[in-house]
């Protein structure tokens, strides 16, 4: 294996990463090769001392760096997505490569599947992991011609055409590289359709002197006093508004599609972010001659993420819940039923709540938490966030992606949800 020749030159295939799964098992037969790869990522220069800059180093036996000047410890894994992991990197290699080398990428189910894991929750939060790993933040703004507009994600709603459903809007910017050929993309999520989001979006994404493409709404014409050259038409009126804005059209139908096919449509709002990133990165390297080249990239940028637990992923969802019974009831069942399934956490749900209770709610109650005929938990003490545990929702809920909401009878208005992407 050839080392990685720093961050400031164009990787070549071949010499800074594998071109196909038979090079990449040559690389990588051990774990050693592993942890070298990532140090010669981490450290293109040579290793840093964290704690006093200094170079001079040698090898533990436990195969961390340690520095001769101030006799500090350090792992090449500390502060990364694989920060802790009681996996060894070979496995973590195996992922990567897995999820970059497939095309339209992979489902949580398929990389439990492929790599043996336990649980579902295991191959859940790598993805997760890994999807904050795919964007940088210091990425450059799009440049030249772009088209600028928003799409709906949320499944079908049938006479309740785009801004009037439910569905979320996302809004999109493509650049317009030639007739037939497009450049990258950005995307982000707006609270509201049709709302100045999309103008705020537009200034945060694109470079400034740029063409900005939009439809005829009135507050785009901002564009104009911002520092772009704007250019609109008025896509409603026009004979087939299809062919207004094609690239945003496009871009927004190949997204559908892949949430279609390879997230099977659950995709909880809570990480639809997440996913876009993942859509973005993809699209962006599209052109890429070999698969190794996103694998290196996505390495590359995971040693510059944060580790983020899986509490960190998943945090949140009780801090959303307005009645403390319904949190004790959550932190109850978390507690009886253990570390072993999906999530389960207790929020307000947006969705719409539904009276009544299931006919096997009974078969839901931890009962060592409950009492002998409210259900109500009696777990004691401040509600944690991020509770996980339980393996299935009330019955009739889908096994994975959003859950049906069932009112709990002991406070009005609470809702619990079953969030299992």
């Amino acid at each position: 294996m050839v080392g990685c020749r720093g961050r400031g030159l164009t990787p070549w295939r071949g010499a800074d990463y594998p071109r196909t799964y038979p090079e990449f098992r040559d690389w990588f037969p051990d774990e050693r090769s592993c942890v070298d790869y990532l140090a010669d990522l981490r450290w293109p220069e040579g290793f840093i001392c964290p704690a006093c800059s200094a170079g001079e180093h040698w090898r533990t036996g436990k195969g961390l760096w340690m520095c001769r000047a101030c006799g500090r410890k350090t792992s090449v894994t500390a502060g990364t997505i694989f920060h802790r992991s009681k996996y060894p990197l070979s496995t973590w290699f195996a992922a990567v490569w897995f999820v970059t080398s497939q095309k339209n990428g992979v489902s949580a189910l398929g990389l439990q599947q492929v790599l043996g894991f336990g649980s579902y929750e295991t191959a859940w939060t790598w993805l997760h992991k890994l999807r904050r790993a795919m964007v940088r933040p210091d990425r450059e703004q799009l440049r030249g011609v772009v088209e600028l507009d928003e799409t709906f994600l949320g499944g079908s709603s049938t006479g309740k055409p785009g801004a009037s459903s439910d569905k979320v809007p996302v809004m999109v910017a493509v650049e317009r590289l030639g007739p037939h050929k497009l450049g990258r993309v950005r995307f982000d999520i707006a609270t509201k359709p049709g709302s100045l989001q999309l103008v705020d979006f537009g200034v945060q994404t694109v470079a400034l002197g740029s063409t900005i493409r939009t439809d005829g709404a009135r507050m785009f014409r901002r564009f104009a006093d911002l520092g772009f050259v704007h250019e609109y038409s008025d896509g409603y009126n026009a004979p087939d508004p299809a062919e207004e804005l094609p690239g945003v059209h496009l871009v927004a139908s190949l997204l559908k599609r892949w949430v279609a096919g390879t997230l099977h449509h659950h995709v909880s709002l809570e990480h639809l972010p997440y996913y876009l990133d993942e859509y973005s990165f993809r699209f962006n390297r599209r052109a890429s001659s070999t698969r190794g080249m996103l694998f290196y990239r996505l390495l590359q940028q995971a040693i510059g993420t944060d580790p983020h637990p899986l509490q960190d992923l998943i945090s949140g969802y009780l801090a959303d819940c307005t009645h403390p019974d319904m949190q004790n009831v959550c932190l109850g069942w978390c507690d009886a039923a253990g570390r072993g399934g999906l999530q389960a956490a207790g929020r307000r749900a947006d969705v719409g709540q539904r009276s009544g209770v299931p006919p096997a709610w009974s078969a839901l109650k931890a009962p060592s938490h409950s009492g002998p005929s409210t259900g109500r938990a009696l777990a004691a003490g401040p509600p944690r966030r991020g509770c996980v545990g339980l393996p299935l929702g009330p019955p009739g809920a889908d096994r994975f992606g959003w859950r049906r909401c069932w009112r709990w009878p002991s406070g009005p208005g609470c809702t619990i949800c079953w969030l299992g992407t």
